[in-house]
């Protein structure tokens, strides 16, 4: 020992703000203070039979947690015989930000609308502080397994702590808590096992209450099946996610024999907490060799696309002495990553396809986060392919969920390509002058309103062999029947009307790209348009209108893909245009019409067009009706 006398330590200025928030009773669940001091004690023990494995010395037997509550003086000890703490472990421990993540706390805290959020304690280590809310002194008495004597933290949560040396400890530590006056109820043993049966049940060491042992469920993951409730499931998924206010949205119990073996469950919280602001989740899975914990939050047990899945794997194949990198190169490991990955995938597909609304609640959570696979996972991206879900022009419901197995089953036999269209909401996607040839002929668009898919959708590149193409692309191949149809509707004289362009068309073109100049790629005539006189498309092998926006945002650096400007010459603006084309008085006045068609299209796909030259030439169009002003030359 190199510390006799006892030693006055302030606490850093975050746990100091954290205590008081605790000790002032922030929340009314203060139950909850019991069950993450009891995970603690479970965590110590995990680290000594850890670190036991390495250790012939250190005898593992009785390993155990214990409850004392004393109701004539409202103290209430929690102990247990796990690693302990030295008197250094003892200030870094629970003295520094670093190792309790309050300033993380803190800062989720404030950020939550729900100040009774019970389940913030313990994600982020400030479990122990919870103590502070049902007691007004509490002491932290320990001996650590390398260490002979021990040592004595003691605190009242007002902003500092005293360590002084203590002897003829046992191994472990034993938390005391001084009551304050209206907790008399966490002396009471009735209450103590009531909390002690709801929160920690399968806490993996025996729980004893005054010498009873309050915790004799077995382990689920290796029970059958069959011999497990739905009840014993909501407690497993409660203790392993601290969330005890929620039942999970659905489970997965998997056992395998052969040729490795080992026992797993799997949970998928009811929300997805990425989406409420707090950040990127990271739960990873418990991992056990033989019952005994090798790893908590184990995140390479799962591809990071399934970070949200809450579970613990326990595999008889491991070793137990094992290091993370040791664990990354076994072969045993990376199997079971396999078979877990795929069983997960496996499932949700078969959830996708005879539990619809069950899927739907599941994806309007998780689909952001499922989806990043396709770009990282090319072993399993045809069945994240499948799970995938987008809105569609099909049917009268827009808000229904399409999955591209549902859009294959619908397609004609020469339909060789799956057509999507990006844009910021529905009502802009369905007004699209680009939709016109696919309406007009019933073919079926996927509406993307999220930029995210069409990066998905690029990197899936094709569905059961069918090219996936965005709908504003010059790679767009209609099918064959489509256009077969729509000869069969025309009559001859219709038909030679629509392929042949008015005269005039071609002087036109050349007068609309000379306005334009390197604003476009190309100007021509559009065989896609049926109503509106024109139309922005990408050329062959850029990205869609919607996906350039968004990068250029991301990037002041994105150059940009110049577009293809078509013009549908049936249109009886352009129609017009052609007749005056005949006379060069008129040509000022087509270059004008063009630039302003340009700006129309622009805006229809939510792009930003030259805000000055666009104001000054409508204005000159107003003021020409208006009478106010010369026709533009040769109008």
């Amino acid at each position: 020992m190199t510390e006799t006398a006892t030693t006055e330590f302030e606490f850093q200025a975050e746990i100091a703000q954290l205590l008081h928030l605790l000790s002032h009773s922030l929340y009314q669940n203060k139950e909850i203070a019991i069950r993450e001091l009891v995970s603690n004690a479970s965590d110590a023990i995990d680290r000594f039979r850890h670190l036991a494995l390495t250790d012939s010395d250190q005898n593992t037997d009785d390993l155990g947690i214990f409850l004392e509550p004393d109701s004539e003086k409202k103290v209430l000890t929690i102990r247990d015989n796990g690693v302990g703490m030295t008197h250094d472990e003892l200030v870094k421990n629970l003295g520094t930000i670093a190792h309790s993540g309050s300033k993380e706390f803190l800062t989720k805290l404030a950020e939550s609308d729900k100040k009774d959020e019970v389940s913030l304690i313990g994600q982020f280590g400030v479990g122990f502080y919870s103590a502070f809310m049902l007691a007004d002194k509490v002491e932290v008495v320990t001996r650590s397994y390398q260490e002979d004597s021990g040592w004595k933290w003691t605190s009242d949560g007002s902003g500092k702590f005293t360590i002084e040396a203590e002897d003829g400890l046992e191994r472990g530590t034993q938390i005391r808590l001084h009551l304050k006056d209206d907790m008399g109820e966490f002396s009471q043993k009735f209450r103590l096992k009531h909390i002690l049966t709801e929160y920690s049940t399968f806490v993996p060491y025996p729980i004893k209450l005054d010498g009873e042992h309050v915790n004799e469920q077995k382990p689920i993951w290796v029970e059958p099946k069959s011999q497990v409730t739905d009840e014993q499931y909501k407690g497993f998924y409660h203790f392993l996610s601290k969330r005890s206010h929620e039942d999970p949205l659905w489970h997965l119990h998997l056992t395998a024999d052969s040729p490795f073996q080992f026992h797993a469950v799997l949970f998928c919280p009811p929300t997805n907490m990425e989406l409420m602001g707090f950040g990127k989740a990271e739960h990873g899975l418990s991992l056990c060799a033989k019952r005994i914990l090798v790893q908590n939050n184990s995140r390479e047990l799962l591809p990071e696309y399934l970070r949200f899945l809450h579970g613990l794997v326990d595999s008889a194949d491991l070793p137990l002495n094992v290091s993370r990198q040791a664990l990354q190169d076994n072969s045993v490991f990376r199997k079971i990553r396999n078979v877990l990955t795929k069983r997960v995938l496996s499932h949700l597909d078969k959830m996708g396809t005879s539990s619809a609304d069950e899927y739907h609640k599941f994806y309007e959570q998780f689909g952001p986060v499922l989806r990043e696979g396709v770009a990282s996972d090319f072993e399993n991206r045809d069945t994240l392919g499948k799970l995938l879900r987008f809105k569609s022009s099909h049917g009268d419901d827009r808000t229904a969920q399409v999955s591209l197995t549902d859009y294959v089953g619908r397609l004609s036999a020469d339909q060789t390509q799956i057509y999507y269209h990006t844009g910021p909401d529905l009502k802009s996607l369905e007004r699209s002058p680009n939709m016109e040839a696919f309406t007009s002929r019933g073919i079926e668009v996927l509406y993307l309103t999220d930029p995210v898919d069409e990066f998905v959708l690029n990197h899936l590149g094709q569905f059961e062999e069918k090219d996936l193409v965005s709908i504003d692309s010059a790679e767009v191949k209609l099918p064959d029947a489509a256009k077969k149809e729509d000869d069969e509707d025309e009559s001859s004289e219709e038909k030679k009307d629509k392929s042949a362009s008015p005269a005039g068309f071609e002087r036109v073109v050349e007068l609309v790209k000379e306005a334009l100049g390197d604003q476009v790629e190309d100007v021509r005539k559009s065989d896609r348009l049926t109503t509106s006189a024109c139309c922005l498309v990408s050329p062959e092998g850029a990205p869609s209108a919607q996906l350039q926006k968004v990068l250029a945002q991301a990037s002041d650096e994105f150059p940009g893909f110049k577009r293809v400007f078509e013009l549908n010459p049936t249109h009886p603006l352009v129609a017009r245009l052609c007749e005056l084309s005949g006379n060069g008085d008129h040509e000022a006045f087509i270059k004008s019409c063009g630039s302003q068609l340009f700006t129309n299209a622009m805006l229809m796909e939510g792009l930003v067009p030259d805000v000055h030259s666009t104001t000054d030439r409508i204005t000159g169009f107003m003021e020409e009706l208006a009478g106010t002003r010369s026709p533009i030359a040769g109008a």
